[in-house]
């Protein structure tokens, strides 16, 4: 297994394949549905809660209860996915399959889809710290910060392929 560190460099990402077994470390964002549009007309106008250059987004929410990933292939989670990723987001974790274009997205901006397993205890056991970063009226949904270490996932789509 390879530890990437997050913020992440794309000549870190490129020599991942599909399949390849991967632990994170770092600081992850999160969002699901209510948060990433917002995120995303956030940074078309010019004020991004965030730094994305080399970031990792889990779409997920977070409770008290821990966090597990939520299908990346719902609408509004899907069609963030291009324009984040060529604001800077490297790595994308979630589950389930991508379109094709989104998969192209993700090629053209040196980005990578990473699944998780989807059992929370795991995942939250890898959680360190925790914080709202912005848009706490969304509750469990707002953006978060997470400093994880040893978070687990797979590659899914890198490349331009897809393992899906």
């Amino acid at each position: 297994m390879m530890e990437i560190r997050v913020p992440s460099t794309p000549t870190k990402l490129k020599s991942l394949k599909i399949g390849d077994r991967i632990l994170l470390k770092g600081k992850i964002y999160t969002g699901r549905d209510a948060v990433l549009p917002r995120l995303v007309d956030a940074v078309k106008s010019g004020r991004s809660p965030v730094d994305l250059r080399g970031a990792a987004i889990m779409h997920t929410a977070v409770s008290d209860a821990g966090i597990a990933p939520t299908s990346s292939n719902k609408k509004d989670i899907e069609e963030s996915i291009p324009f984040l990723a060529s604001a800077g987001v490297l790595i994308h974790i979630g589950k389930g399959a991508l379109k094709e274009e989104t998969i192209d997205a993700l090629d053209e901006a040196g980005a990578i889809f990473v699944v998780t397993p989807p059992v929370a205890a795991l995942l939250t056991s890898r959680v360190k710290s925790k914080k709202i970063i912005a848009y706490k009226e969304e509750g469990m949904e707002a953006l978060y910060e997470l400093e994880v270490e040893g978070f687990p996932g797979i590659v899914a789509a890198a490349h331009g392929k897809s393992i899906i």
